[in-house]
């Protein structure tokens, strides 16, 4: 072999092998920037993160016994639970138990092997065993909304905090629709929610990153390094045509989105949840519960006309609101008014509220 071959190859050696520890000491220095902030509860062998507000202070006070609401909010796409530690969580934490957590392989929760089973507390029947086969019967069943709403399901039972509302942004539109279908939710609240399948694929990193031997080189040699310096610019796209508001990078702990592992389950989250939404989408006609969707009217992630425009038409009850000039990110651009419109859903709730199972 010739010299400069020989100088090549090495080079080209030296050169990944400094990106692989570029990406090591780049995911340490995020988890101890941003280290789990609430309560690790293990679900059928899988670790689950969850923060839980409690009883507020106000209600405890208060002489009147009062039944407090429960609130879980569930994080979309390339984020965590951090996502709803600024905004709409600090306002209605105030006069609701609020329960933010970390979706299966994000932020600080465990994906879980493929073959092991999440079983929420009402699934221990036989007909619900049977629904897990099939859950398992998929390429990677921890990317199917209905997977992770068990799981969840599953860390709420453990809080003592069933017949919950769950609110989902974007990706866990999907979740809190499984929700609806399979668990015990009181009601359902999507904040720009991905509900129905669409026709298209994701950006090309995200389509190698979820690929099977490929992915996880890419993701450990490049996504740190590169990702960083993209990482504004992705987010102003979320927010667009809205302004990303002052600190949002730094207080939200996106980067924990970057850790090679996160990166390549939020890749496969992505890339596969319109196949999984063809499906359940299907069932959505049997939902009786109380739904809430808000929606930006200049959206182009997660358009209305494609989910929430498509669900109205199969869920009578669903009560849409369409915010004018909003981008994706409405819960952080629009914070008052989808606070507003939470609260006077959650009075608006009857005591009892029937499942649709």
């Amino acid at each position: 072999m010739k010299p400069y071959f020989v100088w090549i190859i090495s080079a080209i050696f030296l050169f990944n092998a400094a990106l692989l520890i570029a990406s090591y000491f780049l995911s340490q220095r995020s988890m101890q920037h941003y280290p789990a902030i609430g309560q690790l509860i293990c679900v059928d062998g899988v670790t689950m993160h969850v923060v839980d507000t409690g009883t507020p202070e106000l209600v405890e006070n208060n002489d009147q016994q009062t039944d407090v609401p429960v609130v879980v909010l569930i994080h979309g796409a390339s984020t965590s639970l951090l996502d709803f530690e600024k905004g709409i969580k600090q306002h209605l934490a105030q006069n609701m138990r609020i329960i933010s957590i970390d979706r299966p392989g994000h932020g600080y929760s465990e994906r879980g092997n493929a073959d092991a089973p999440a079983l929420s507390a009402s699934s221990s029947t036989a007909s619900a065993a049977n629904e897990e086969i099939a859950l398992l019967d998929t390429p990677d069943p921890w990317t199917n909304p209905q997977r992770q709403a068990r799981l969840i399901a599953g860390a709420l039972e453990a809080l003592g905090a069933e017949n919950s509302i769950w609110v989902g942004h974007s990706w866990a539109g999907s979740v809190v629709m499984a929700g609806l279908l399979k668990e015990n939710v009181r009601a359902g609240v999507l904040l720009a929610g991905a509900t129905h399948p669409w026709e298209g694929g994701s950006a090309w990193h995200v389509e190698l990153a979820a690929t099977p031997i490929i992915g996880p080189l890419f993701s450990w040699q490049y996504i740190e390094p590169i990702g960083n310096l993209a990482l504004e610019g992705a987010i102003a796209s979320v927010f667009a045509p809205e302004a990303v508001p002052d600190n949002y990078l730094e207080e939200m702990g996106v980067v924990l989105s970057l850790r090679p592992q996160t990166f390549q389950h939020n890749a496969q989250d992505l890339t596969r949840l319109s196949g999984y939404l063809e499906q359940q989408s299907l069932e959505y006609g049997s939902i009786r519960q109380p739904i809430l969707s808000i929606t930006g009217s200049k959206d182009t992630i997660v358009p209305a006309w494609n989910h929430d425009a498509r669900l109205a038409l199969q869920v009578p009850q669903l009560q849409s609101v369409e915010l004018e000039g909003a981008g994706h990110a409405l819960h952080h651009s629009r914070s008052r008014e989808v606070e507003q419109l939470i609260e006077a859903f959650v009075q608006s709730l009857p005591d009892s509220v029937g499942l649709s199972r």
